[in-house]
């Protein structure tokens, strides 16, 4: 994949300076949230997997207590990532998994993408675990959801305070294309935002259909 000239800002996201990690995205947690709607956290969660699939970024599945309690990893999620290790653990913190922080390491790559659920519990956390450990941390808020608004509104406050930089799962995907002169992944990007964009899926799906 050809690296775009993105000397502007250290600050951007890229295909090769990022791992994604989506943290605890099982049926308990999934109900249990109450800041959006359920359908609406699932398809912006669902988009984020596949926008990392299609920019190769390393990605690390979670779960908690999937056994006893909260259930396996959605469906959904599994379904794009049907032969990656989903890490289960009893800690709210996954950063106190071992093979997650592994994972991170052995990926190599100071920008950590986040998601979870719950976003004031199980994303807060780790995401402040990461800070501590010199990561950068960008939180994708819209694909994130809490037990309650005023909960994920304090949950992402408290993580922005701590230096999270906030960012929705179309802004992801928009800033690791960054430029539609790169053919390479312009076709798939333009497909999930088909299939996951809402009004901008649907305007690009009407010019299509209007110039063949």
């Amino acid at each position: 994949m050809s690296e775009v000239n993105r000397a502007e800002s250290a600050r951007i996201l890229t295909p090769q300076n990022s791992t994604l990690i989506l943290i605890d995205y099982q049926p308990q947690t999934v109900v249990g949230v109450q800041s959006h709607a359920h359908s609406l956290v699932m398809n912006n969660v669902v988009g984020l997997a596949k926008t990392a699939k299609v920019f190769d970024l390393p990605t690390i599945l979670t779960t908690v207590a999937a056994e006893t309690f909260t259930g396996p990893l959605m469906q959904a999620i599994s379904d794009v990532y049907p032969d990656k290790p989903v890490y289960d653990r009893s800690s709210l913190n996954a950063w106190t998994d071992n093979r997650v922080v592994g994972d991170i390491e052995k990926a190599g790559r100071k920008k950590l993408i986040m998601a979870g659920l719950w976003t004031e519990l199980c994303l807060t956390l780790p995401v402040l675990s990461a800070l501590d450990h010199g990561y950068e941390v960008y939180i994708v808020t819209d694909a994130s959801g809490g037990a309650s608004a005023e909960a994920h509104a304090m949950g992402i406050e408290r993580m922005m305070q701590a230096g999270a930089v906030p960012m929705t799962w179309i802004g992801v995907i928009s800033e690791l294309q960054y430029d539609w002169a790169d053919t390479e992944t312009y076709e798939a990007v333009n497909q999930l935002v088909i299939q996951h964009g809402g009004a901008w899926g649907a305007g690009v799906e009407y010019y299509r259909a209007k110039t063949k």
